[in-house]
């Protein structure tokens, strides 16, 4: 290979003299041989005349100049590339945050300005099951006025509810130019459904009635021994102390009010993303997912939801909300082997490897 890419750059940077070096072999009576016969491999009795020996030689690699040539021609061709993410934005709150996951088959759209400044689709493609999409175009056109947009009600998004509104288009960020190749990258797009999920936390910017104005002070009355404060049992806030609780505490009613940012009717579709919901279907809900057991899928349901609510319920848990789901799904796009090695590792982080206990305290 080494000798074959010397050879190219030989030829490549000069042609003319290869032509040059051929030219007098040609011709027998030439200046240009080196000796009066070369020895046959085939017999070694027979003797090839020089200028013959050396003529086919020139020939063969004038044929495979003219091949690198016409190769080069190919290889010249300049083409750029733009690749990207659509995610559903269950929140709607026009951000990447953990409630949100990559969308299969949205349409994205490549929007160009022209001279008038009307945008113009130039190009359409579909996300693939991990929300990706990728645009080839030849020639390396000019996309330096160039936006990727998702295209409304289209596509796997719209069946699933995610696809009644796109947010805003991205332009297109040069991440390098090489040999004559461009490659665009573009920030996550998002795709929204119609309304916000109900698990949504409800947004801080909602607005604050205005205040009462003072009422007139009434007439003192004698004073009266007041009864005592009833005392208001909030519930339990361990999140900033270490935590983990197996399945089976999750189930009890006595720790109810340890559910947070989802609840028992949350769907495991919703919690866990589009691989769970081909799984598991979207029916189910996360309370039946607790309940799984003698199957590996089910078990690794069970195992995985449990995991879900300790990280919710404790910063210091083994597995951060975002690793428990990117985990929940790689397993359920592998093997059955790699799905039960995961199932046991979500126990093992349940039961707090060792080290870590469950800080439940009864709900009142």
């Amino acid at each position: 290979m080494l000798a074959v890419g010397c050879l190219n750059l030989f030829i490549n940077r000069h042609p003319l003299y290869l032509i040059s070096l051929c030219t007098p072999i040609s011709s027998p009576t030439s200046s240009c041989h080196f000796a009066d016969s070369y020895t046959s491999f085939k017999n070694p009795n027979t003797k090839i005349p020089s200028h013959t020996f050396m003529a086919f030689h020139c020939k063969l690699l004038l044929a495979v100049l003219l091949l690198l040539l016409a190769g080069g021609v190919d290889k010249a061709r300049a083409d750029g590339m733009v690749t990207g993410s659509v995610f559903c934005d269950q929140c709607k709150d026009g951000q990447m945050t953990r409630f949100d996951y990559p969308l299969n088959g949205a349409k994205v759209a490549i929007t160009c300005a022209g001279r008038d400044g009307q945008m113009t689709v130039w190009k359409e493609e579909t996300t693939n099951w991990l929300g990706n999409y990728v645009f080839r175009f030849e020639n390396s056109p000019d996309l330096s006025r160039c936006n990727a947009q998702v295209m409304m009600g289209s596509g796997q998004g719209s069946s699933s509810g995610c696809g009644a509104a796109a947010g805003p288009a991205r332009g297109l960020n040069l991440f390098f130019r090489m040999f004559n190749m461009e490659l665009y990258t573009v920030d996550s797009l998002l795709s929204q459904p119609a309304r916000p999920m109900s698990f949504c936390p409800r947004s801080s910017g909602s607005p604050v009635p205005a205040p009462t104005p003072p009422r007139t002070v009434p007439s003192l009355r004698p004073p009266s021994t007041p009864s005592p404060p009833r005392i208001i049992r909030f519930p339990p806030t361990p999140f900033f102390q270490a935590s983990a609780c197996p399945y089976q505490n999750w189930i009890m009613p006595q720790y109810k009010c340890y559910w947070k940012l989802v609840g028992p009717d949350t769907k495991v579709a919703v919690a866990f993303g589009l691989a769970a919901a081909r799984k598991y279907g979207t029916n189910m809900n996360l309370w039946e997912g607790l309940q799984g057991k003698g199957d590996v899928y089910r078990t690794l349901l069970r195992e995985g939801t449990a995991a879900l609510l300790n990280s919710y319920n404790s910063i210091h848990f083994s597995y951060p909300t975002l690793s428990v789901v990117g985990h929940m799904n790689w397993a359920l796009m592998g093997s059955p082997k790699q799905a039960l090695l995961t199932a046991m590792q979500f126990k093992r982080a349940n039961s707090g490897g060792g080290n870590v206990r469950c800080t439940f305290t009864p709900c009142k």
